[in-house]
């Protein structure tokens, strides 16, 4: 009995099926250039909005209405600041500012925290950030992505007798807010994924999922069709047995 459905001809595409493909083919190519041109250029209008209030007379500059003069004028501050604090003037000043600060109720909290933070954060010897686990949360079963800020010490270790690793687990679709989670290291899966993938995979809700294949994927290139060799080798048996059935 022959088969209807195989001999039946292709449907053809109407001018609004067309048109509508056409559409979300365009809105795929232009919208992550469109945010990312409307996200850059918000926060260049935010530093120079924030620059031009903060340096005097920046608004009476012939090139202050420029956009991203703000931006250069503040990287510029920026690292004069810290060729300054580099110096035996800088860190006295420095340490005059701290001892003031520290004796504020609330403010040396605040600064202190925030302090500490980024130096374990820029710091190029940390280990805080730079290596991606899957956790078992918030219930056996459950798997979450993480990062690894550290091993846990102090009191928290002291207390739980056990090797444990401070891995903060961070939300959809803002990666910045998060919980901590002291995890027994046996119990965390270490990845073998960058932490600039695990962002995107956390930040697209797991739509935009890296690639997997145990080495680093170069840009441009494509891990599709391609298998490990032992996969192969079945295939071929099989093939050559059925040639001798059929001899």
């Amino acid at each position: 009995m022959m088969n209807n459905d195989a001999n039946a001809p292709a449907k053809r595409v109407g001018l609004l099926g067309r048109l509508r493909s056409w559409f979300f083919t365009g809105l795929l190519v232009t919208a992550p250039v469109l945010l990312t041109v409307y996200i850059t250029w918000a926060a260049i209008n935010l530093i120079d909005g924030q620059v031009a209030s903060l340096v005097p007379g920046f608004s009476e500059l012939r090139f202050a209405n420029v956009p991203g003069v703000g931006l250069v004028i503040g990287v510029v501050l920026i690292t004069v600041i810290g060729a300054v604090a580099a110096g035996f003037l800088g860190r006295w000043i420095i340490k005059l500012g701290e001892s003031i600060l520290n004796r504020m109720p609330v403010v040396r909290s605040i600064y202190g925290a925030s302090k500490q933070i980024l130096e374990t954060v820029i710091s190029t010897q940390s280990d805080a950030f730079r290596e991606v686990v899957l956790v078992e949360y918030p219930r056996k079963g459950l798997w979450v992505i993480g990062f690894v800020t550290g091993g846990t010490k102090a009191e928290v270790a002291r207390r739980i007798d056990i090797d444990m690793v401070n891995v903060f687990v961070p939300t959809t679709p803002n990666p910045t807010s998060g919980f901590l989670l002291f995890c027994p290291r046996k119990d965390v899966i270490f990845m073998d994924m960058s932490v600039e993938d695990a962002v995107k995979l956390v930040v697209s809700g797991g739509i935009v999922t890296p690639p997997d294949d145990g080495k680093p994927v170069a840009k441009g290139a494509s891990t599709a069709g391609k298998r490990p060799a032992s996969r192969k080798a079945p295939a071929k048996k099989s093939a050559g047995k059925a040639a001798r059935k059929t001899s």
